[in-house]
C-alpha cells in the first residue's frame, strides 16, 4: 500500500506542488502581508505562485511519469503532460496579471482560488476515469465561482457569480445524471470500459448523451448553454475573467474530446448533411452550428468590449467543437492547437482591457477612442490578439482555424461529411471580422477623448501582453513549432 501511495505522490507531483504553493501563498499573505499596500501584496503573493507553477512545469519536463495507476484513474504520458504545462503556462499569464491589480483585500485568497483551480485542471486532463473527472470539474468550477465574485466594489460581481454559480449546479446535476447512467450500462467508471461495454445506440445511451452534452456545453459557453459567460466576462475580476476564459476552456475541451472520442467511440454517428445517424455526432454538431451562428450575430450589437469577448467565445466554442465532431487524431491535434493558441490571444486582450478599464472605468468601446495616440504598444498588441482571434494570416488564430478545418474535412474522406460545418465557420469567421473591427477601428482610426493624454500602462502588464503578442505572431508565423510538440506528444502516447 505504501508503495502504491508514493507511486500516486509520484504521479501527482505537478498537483502536490501547486497545492504545496497555494497552502504556503496564504499562509505568507495572512502571517507577513497584512500590513502591507495591496499592490505590494498581490505582486508579492503573484509572484510566488508563478515560482510555484514553474516549478510544477520543471516536474513535468525535468522528470515526466509514464504509465496509469488505478486501472485509467490517473494517468501520465506525453500527451497529458503537455496539456498539464499549458495549462500551468496560462496560469502563469494570467497570475501576472494580478501583479498590478487592487480589487480586493483578500489578495491570498484569490491567489490560493486561482491555484486551486488550476489543480482542479491538472487533475482533469490526467484521468480516464468518470469519478475523478466530475471531481475535478467541481473542485475547478467551485474555485471559478468563488473568484468571479472577488470585486466586492463591483455589485454585478457577486451577481454574475451567483448566475454562475444557480447554471453550473444545474449543468452539474446533468453531468453526473449522464455520468450514472454510463456507470449502469458498462459497470465502470473507466472510459475505457465504456466504450468496450457500448455498441450502438439504445434509448438510456440517447439520455446519456444529451445530458453529458448538456454538462458540457455549460462549461465550455456553447450555445444555449452560454448564458452565464456574458455576465461573468464582464463582472468579474480581469484576472479571473482571463483564466475562465482561457486555462479553464484547455482542461474542459480537452476532457470532452476524451470522453465522446475514447468512451462513446462505439456510438458516434454521423452528421453529414442530410445524412445524420444516431449518435452524439450530430448533437454535438447542432450545438456547433447555434454557437457559431449565435455568438457572432450576438456580438455585433455589443457596447462592451468584454461582452463582445464572451460572445466571441461562444462563436469560438463552435469551432473548437467542430474537432471533437471528426473525432481522429488530426482533429484533436488541431484542438489542442487551436485552444492553446486561443487562450494566449484572450489573456493578453484582457490585459488590455484591464488597463483601459482602470483608467477610464469602464470597457465600452468608447474607452479604447484613440488608444493607439495613448498606448502605442499597448494598441499594437491589442491588434495582434484581436486579428488572431479572427483568424488573419499570418497569426496563430489563421493557422488553428485553417489546420482545424481541414482536419474535419479530412475525418470523413470520400464524402462530403462534414463540409457543411466548415463552411458555416468559414462564413461566420468573416461576419467576426467586423465586430473585432470595430474595437480597431476605435484604438486607430477614432480620436481620443483628451488630445495627448498618455495612458499609463503598468510595467508587468505592458511585457506580459507584449510576450503574449509575440507568442501569438511566433505559433502563427512558424505553426511547426508547437504542432510538431502536440503531434510527438499524440504519437507517444497511443493516439
Amino acid at each position: 500500500m505504501s508503495t502504491s501511495y508514493l507511486q500516486l505522490i509520484r504521479f501527482a507531483l505537478p498537483e502536490v506542488i501547486v497545492v504545496a504553493t497555494a497552502l504556503l501563498v496564504l499562509v505568507v499573505d495572512l502571517l507577513l502581508l497584512r500590513k502591507q499596500s495591496l499592490r505590494t501584496r498581490f505582486a508579492m503573493t503573484s509572484v510566488l505562485a508563478v515560482v510555484g507553477c514553474l516549478s510544477a512545469i520543471a516536474s513535468l519536463v525535468l522528470a515526466p511519469s509514464l504509465g496509469s495507476l488505478y486501472g485509467e484513474m490517473f494517468l501520465a504520458n506525453p500527451l497529458v503532460n503537455f496539456v498539464q504545462i499549458a495549462v500551468l503556462a496560462l496560469t502563469i499569464f494570467t497570475l501576472l496579471l494580478t501583479v498590478d491589480s487592487s480589487f480586493t483585500n483578500h489578495v491570498g485568497e484569490f491567489v490560493f482560488l486561482v491555484l486551486l483551480a488550476t489543480t482542479g485542471m491538472l487533475f482533469l486532463v490526467a484521468t480516464l476515469d468518470l469519478l475523478v473527472i466530475f471531481t475535478s470539474l467541481e473542485l475547478l468550477s467551485l474555485s471559478l465561482y468563488i473568484m468571479t465574485a472577488f470585486d466586492k466594489e463591483n455589485a454585478r460581481s457577486s451577481e454574475a457569480a451567483l448566475k454562475y454559480f444557480l447554471f453550473g449546479g444545474m449543468s452539474a446535476a446533468f453531468l453526473l445524471f449522464g455520468f450514472s447512467i454510463l456507470y449502469g450500462l458498462s459497470n465502470s467508471t473507466s472510459l475505457l470500459q465504456i466504450a468496450a461495454s457500448i455498441h450502438g445506440v439504445s434509448p438510456l445511451l440517447v439520455i446519456a448523451i444529451v445530458t453529458t452534452v448538456i454538462g458540457f456545453g455549460f462549461k465550455v459557453a456553447a450555445a444555449p448553454l452560454h448564458f452565464w459567460a456574458p455576465d461573468v466576462y464582464e463582472s468579474a475580476p480581469i484576472p479571473a475573467a482571463a483564466f475562465i476564459a482561457s486555462g479553464s476552456k484547455v482542461a474542459s475541451f480537452f476532457v470532452f474530446f476524451e470522453i465522446m472520442a475514447v468512451g462513446l467511440a462505439g456510438a458516434s454517428g454521423g452528421a453529414a448533411w442530410l445524412h445524420f445517424t444516431n449518435g452524439w455526432v450530430p448533437a454535438v454538431a447542432a450545438v456547433a452550428a447555434l454557437s457559431m451562428v449565435l455568438g457572432n450575430t450576438v456580438a455585433i450589437v455589443q457596447s462592451s468590449v468584454r461582452r463582445l469577448l464572451a460572445y466571441s467565445a461562444v462563436a469560438h466554442a463552435g469551432y473548437m467543437l467542430i474537432a471533437i465532431i471528426g473525432h481522429t487524431q488530426q482533429n484533436l491535434s488541431a484542438l489542442l492547437y487551436y485552444v492553446v493558441t486561443y487562450g494566449l490571444a484572450t489573456i493578453g486582450a484582457f490585459g488590455v482591457i484591464g488597463v483601459v478599464e482602470r483608467q477610464t472605468g469602464n470597457d465600452r468601446l468608447d474607452s479604447f477612442n484613440g488608444l493607439s495616440r495613448r498606448a502605442p504598444l499597448l494598441s499594437a498588441c491589442l491588434f495582434v490578439f484581436l486579428l488572431s482571434l479572427a483568424g488573419i494570416p499570418p497569426l496563430a488564430g489563421f493557422f488553428g482555424k485553417f489546420y482545424l478545418f481541414v482536419s474535419a474535412l479530412h475525418a470523413t474522406p470520400g464524402s462530403s461529411g462534414l463540409l457543411w460545418l466548415v463552411v458555416l465557420a468559414i462564413a461566420m469567421s468573416a461576419v467576426s471580422l467586423y465586430y473585432y473591427l470595430q474595437v480597431l477601428k476605435r484604438a486607430f482610426v477614432t480620436a481620443p477623448s483628451v488630445e495627448g493624454e498618455m495612458l499609463p500602462v503598468p510595467a508587468v502588464t505592458q511585457a506580459v501582453v507584449a510576450v503574449l503578442a509575440f507568442g501569438v505572431v511566433l505559433f502563427g508565423s512558424f505553426p511547426n513549432l508547437l504542432l510538431h510538440w502536440i503531434q510527438s506528444a499524440l504519437a507517444a502516447s497511443g493516439w
